[in-house]
């Protein structure tokens, strides 16, 4: 079983108090890792190598052209590399070899994007109202960011945080799930080779209260960034805003996936599947709730059953393989018991409805659909994060929107139509972050991703993500010659 240390300045090393946490396989159910169960003494030392990397050494003093082209050596490493960080993260966290590969091999492109903006953030000069002035704008890294990631995909999280972080010229601490921490730890070491100064990307692995708490309060860290639930986003949210941290959080969702009867069906059908029993419905981007045109409800609902029986489960380093195990012990029975609430409020279960049996590990659920939902039930409104599908009715635009938006959450939306019109409409009517037409899940180091409502504040990837780890600094500079005439007024 291998053992991993704490990446701190450039090194592997032991935890502060000796102690470690078994990582376990979600599909055997067995321990195939170790990691440090980390402390307060742990995130410090991490905090105080990239404060020091941050103000000291090579990275303080190099340009953001360099900086950029070690963030593109990076990107190559990683590339080289994704048969063996993808198998690592399927081991941590039970998602498909085929997705979590997929993930890996597009994992680049975020490094590649960040590295080459790294030397076009560029400043403005102001033709500023004022005589006798020269002002202009400077861009500069907010300071040490910390990083915490969630369990579903650890190193795409790393790519939307610490790619642009790294680029705006930050150093990052990053506080991986305690459930999926070893492919963060693996990919620290391709850090170190891009040749990445130590002490800039630094990991502590460990539980939230002891390590998560630890760094949000560290006076060091000037930028928290999360991903993970609303509740402990809230927390941190509140926390941070103690020391008047930065603060961007991706959190939860409870999407709509609506379907008008102008769509392809066939599409739609295949869409919905994949907007929930995809990744096991462990993704904060989930299509938890279809909400479908009374019109062709009854049709939608008997073809979708029917694509949904084929899902195979199993194993999910085999490439047959369409549903691989949950991925947490709590997040197993937190599953089940959001079925049993659905059932006890009337909710018609036609599609899977319990775990699934005599598979290895004891953490697989039935792929799950749920009918006779109303936008009132607890299934309809709270995250489930697992495979459990609502169908919902509505009779046209206005009702889809109303239904669509009445959740706190806000990160994603999908419509189906053929209809130009109403795509345009319903993109602009649905409070969410993204609103994908015609399909779902599709994600791209282009496009800026965030949420509304509950759902988060700030955006990953894009151009607008670096912002979130820049400070904009004003300069005046005088041109005038002589003391100004009245030096008890504002100039």
């Amino acid at each position: 079983m291998k053992t991993y240390g704490h990446f701190i300045d450039g090194a592997y090393v032991e935890p502060t108090g000796g102690k470690w946490i078994d990582s376990l396989n979600p599909y055997t159910g067995e321990a195939w890792a170790r990691i440090p169960q980390g402390c307060a003494q742990d995130a410090d030392r991490a905090v105080q190598a990239a404060a020091k990397a941050m103000h000291e050494g090579p990275w303080a003093g190099m340009n953001a052209s360099t900086r950029g082209k070690l963030m593109l050596r990076l990107g190559e490493l990683i590339a080289a590399n994704a048969e063996r960080l993808a198998e690592v993260e399927v081991r941590d966290n039970g998602k498909l070899l085929a997705e979590m590969l997929g993930q890996v091999r597009y994992n680049p492109e975020w490094w590649r994007y960040f590295g080459g903006l790294a030397d076009k953030l560029e400043g403005a000069v102001v033709p500023i109202d004022k005589p006798d002035m020269f002002a202009f704008t400077r861009h500069e890294p907010v300071g040490v960011v910390a990083a915490l990631t969630a369990w579903n995909s650890p190193l795409l999280f790393i790519a939307w945080k610490c790619a642009p972080a790294l680029a705006a010229g930050c150093t990052v601490v990053v506080k991986p799930s305690e459930f999926a921490s070893c492919s963060t730890l693996e990919f620290a070491a391709l850090t170190k080779e891009a040749g990445i100064p130590d002490g800039v990307f630094n990991v502590v692995t460990g539980y939230g209260p002891e390590v998560g708490s630890a760094l949000v309060e560290h006076r060091d860290v000037a930028k928290v960034t999360f991903t993970g639930s609303d509740a402990t986003g809230a927390r941190i949210y509140a926390q941070a805003a103690k020391t008047m941290k930065r603060v961007s959080l991706e959190l939860g969702g409870k999407s709509p996936n609506i379907v008008f009867d102008d769509c392809d069906i066939d599409a739609a059908i295949a869409g919905v599947i994949s907007g929930i029993f995809a990744a096991t419905g462990q993704t904060c981007i989930a299509g938890s709730r279809v909400l479908v045109q009374n019109s062709i409800k009854e049709r939608f609902t008997e073809r979708l059953v029917e694509l949904g029986r084929t899902a195979r489960k199993g194993d999910p380093m085999l490439p047959d393989t369409n549903i691989g195990p949950v991925t947490t012990a709590p997040q197993y029975r937190k599953i089940l018991d959001y079925i049993e609430i659905a059932k006890a409020e009337g909710a018609r279960c036609i599609l899977g409805g319990g775990p699934a049996p005599d598979l290895p590990g004891g953490q697989f659920v039935e792929p799950t659909i749920f009918a006779d939902v109303t936008p009132d039930m607890r299934i309809a409104r709270e995250e489930v994060f697992g495979p459990v599908l609502s169908i919902i009715g509505f009779d046209d635009e206005a009702e889809a929107v109303r239904i669509g938006n009445d959740t706190i959450y806000g990160l994603a939306a999908g419509v189906w139509t053929k209809d130009i019109g109403r795509a345009v409409r319903m993109s602009a009517a649905l409070k969410a972050g993204t609103v994908w037409v015609n399909t779902y899940r599709a994600v791209s180091y282009m496009m800026p991703f965030g949420g509304m409502k509950h759902s988060g504040i700030g955006r990953e990837s894009g151009i607008e993500a670096v912002r979130e780890y820049l400070e904009t600094k004003s300069v005046w500079i005088s041109t005038a010659q002589g003391v100004p005439a009245n030096p008890f007024v504002m100039r």
